[in-house]
């Protein structure tokens, strides 16, 4: 919790209670149900939480600004960019009913009332968001093909509407089909951990 506090340390008190609540929550769902690899849960904050808040970073969310996070898994980067902007809606996808399971009773638990989580593949999902979001479920061209049909086009924010995408390594031949449509940020202008080295986030305008 140091490490969000760190970065963000301008939290009220709502803020600070519920993402510090995460970790035992976690542990709790993870112990009956596998979301994040048991190695992964000693850097839960770092590799989930923090990670997950690079977005926030990145941009700050109109109020009523709508998103979707296909295959959130254990639900990131969802969960933690919907109680950092708990004026934001956000709808939680993913294909394994387990994991929306898990979802699902973290933010009521969370009492995230922001918070919508739904079992679909995004190819069979309809709907209109201003961003989609993701932390690199697949390739970025194999992903903007399951998603971009629920991109609107009506724009609120800074940014235009589009993919946010979390990914690591080297991104030049995922990126290359879409040429000026994609900018590239390196997480290691944000954090200064060496996780985040090889860290970038893509906002691919749609």
């Amino acid at each position: 919790m140091e490490l969000i506090l760190k970065y963000f340390p301008n939290l009220d008190e709502i803020r600070i209670r519920q993402f510090s609540e995460m970790e035992s929550l976690y542990l709790d769902w993870n112990s009956k149900i596998n979301v994040i690899s048991r190695k992964d849960m000693d850097s839960f904050y770092l590799h989930h939480v923090l990670h997950s808040l690079a977005i926030a970073r990145f941009i700050t969310f109109t109020p009523n600004t709508k998103i979707i996070d296909i295959g959130t898994g254990g639900g990131f980067p969802g969960i933690p960019l919907a109680i950092f902007f708990p004026q934001v809606e956000f709808t939680l996808l993913d294909s394994i009913g387990k994991k929306i399971k898990v979802v699902s009773e973290v933010a009521r638990s969370l009492s995230l009332k922001n918070v919508t989580a739904i079992q679909s593949r995004s190819e069979d999902f309809n709907g209109k968001f201003d961003f989609v979001v993701s932390r690199a479920v697949t390739t970025l061209p194999e992903f903007v093909k399951q998603a971009r049909h629920l991109v609107s086009v009506k724009q609120q924010n800074a940014i235009t509407n589009g993919i946010l995408y979390l990914k690591g390594g080297d991104l030049s031949a995922e990126i290359a089909p879409f040429k000026k449509m994609v900018s590239l940020t390196e997480l290691n202008n944000y954090f200064e951990e060496p996780f985040f080295d090889t860290k970038k986030l893509l906002h691919l305008s749609m």
